[in-house]
């Protein structure tokens, strides 16, 4: 009986000490899963904008926080048209996903809109430029100067994400190189 107890008293000791260190790896984890997530989302933003030869953008916190989407950029990038950066831009009751790429008709443009993604539950942007990809592989960042946008500088763009007090970057240069940190 004694050793029964003893034994018991040791899982339990080591079940104490373990379930911090438990919790801590599910957060990075999830944060993990979420900036993958991202990732891939830039990379679809890269890929789509070479192979339709149309820009896209990836917006951030659209149309609320913790969410994103890769958009096709309505108009030119000198002169976007104003349904673009329209408030209702990210939502997909008025600006479906069409997975076969829609009818590519100029006229019926946006026609290249990604899904509406989530980030995982408690993640959050803390740092997140709106990049645009261009037909010819470069990315350019909306800085306030107007259209078009410039490119990025050979310091590129970082986008940050957190959970629980943790953090992890991606890193994209001016070339359009997709780094998960």
């Amino acid at each position: 009986m004694v050793d029964m107890l003893a034994t018991i008293a040791i899982i339990a000791t080591m079940a104490a000490i373990a379930a911090p260190q438990m919790v801590d790896g599910v957060d990075r984890m999830r944060l993990g899963m979420s900036a993958r997530d991202v990732e891939r989302e830039l990379q679809f933003a890269r890929l789509k904008s070479v192979s339709t030869n149309r820009p896209m953008r990836l917006r951030f916190n659209c149309p609320v926080a913790g969410q994103f989407r890769v958009v096709e950029l309505i108009g030119t990038t000198r002169n976007p048209a104003a349904a673009d950066g329209a408030a209702n831009r990210c939502d997909e009751a008025i600006y479906p996903y069409r997975p076969t790429g829609g009818d590519q008709n100029r006229l019926t443009r946006p026609n290249n809109d990604g899904v509406l993604r989530r980030l995982q539950p408690q993640a959050t942007f803390t740092a997140f430029p709106t990049l645009e990809f261009w037909p010819d592989g470069s990315v350019h960042m909306d800085i306030g100067v107007g259209n078009p946008w410039p490119p990025l500088t050979a310091a590129g763009a970082t986008i940050t994400l957190s959970r629980k007090g943790k953090t992890r970057s991606i890193s994209v240069n001016a070339l359009g190189k997709i780094n998960l940190q």
